[in-house]
């Protein structure tokens, strides 16, 4: 069922995560209930072990709630097959990881290309919102190059645009300044903040940090698997203006 226009497109209801090992069970995630709107930049902070990553998992599709529910852009993960949540994700949500994860034998215009194949659009790659993208993340001179002949802020950036060729609703960032150092993580938090105030997607990011975090409008303190606090302010999404 599509999402009603006036409807979150993230929602999860009492969400619950606990991994099984042997005999010890850890509860990752406790009864979390949260609603994103179309739109959003929400950062998500918290200590190690406070099950940030896990929920950024749960959102993704990337691994199965215990007990609760998480619904995207109006569809319920629970209600789906595994191949059904593939192509979910691969339509409606793009992710951007602490590691890279591009291919080193592919020039950075390959990787965001073959990003935007394994997305299943049938249509061709709009040449036009490439060069936008490559614009917006200062990448355009770069796109021939391989991983190898990038800094880890450029090679950042061909990730983020790697996760936007789509067009994802949902932009799942996980730790994407964990690698950069002070000025890098400075200018990809800028892309991401502008990515989302000028494509529109909706942007969640997970991270310990709470200098990036304060480039979010919306932030949210994850402890002990629980949402213990929230913040909205004017400082949010200030230092990336």
């Amino acid at each position: 069922m599509p999402r009603d226009a006036a409807s979150p497109i993230i929602l999860t209801e009492n969400l619950t995560k606990t991994y099984v090992t042997g005999r010890i069970q850890v509860t990752a995630v406790r009864g979390i209930s949260l609603a994103v709107e179309p739109g959003e930049f929400v950062a998500i902070i918290g200590p190690s072990g406070s099950g940030k990553s896990t929920l950024f998992y749960l959102l993704g599709g990337l691994t199965r709630a215990t007990e609760g529910r998480v619904v995207i852009d109006g569809v319920d993960f629970a209600a789906l097959s595994d191949g059904e949540r593939t192509r979910l994700r691969k339509h409606r949500i793009g992710f951007v990881f602490q590691k890279f994860n591009l291919l080193p034998t592919l020039s950075a215009m390959g990787n965001i290309e073959i990003a935007y194949h394994v997305s299943g659009r049938r249509e061709p790659m709009d040449r036009a919102y490439l060069d936008h993208l490559s614009d917006l993340l200062s990448i355009r001179g770069r796109l021939r190059h391989r991983p190898s002949e990038l800094s880890g802020g450029e090679q950042q950036r061909v990730a983020i645009a790697r996760a936007l060729i789509s067009r994802p609703a949902i932009v799942l960032a996980d730790e994407p300044t964990g690698n950069l150092d002070s000025e890098n993580s400075e200018a990809v938090l800028k892309m991401l903040v502008r990515s989302n105030r000028e494509l529109g997607q909706t942007t969640l990011m997970i991270t310990h940090n709470p200098e990036a975090a304060a480039v979010a409008g919306r932030v949210l303190t994850m402890r002990d698997g629980r949402i213990v606090g929230e913040q909205r302010g004017s400082q949010a999404g200030a230092a990336a203006v």
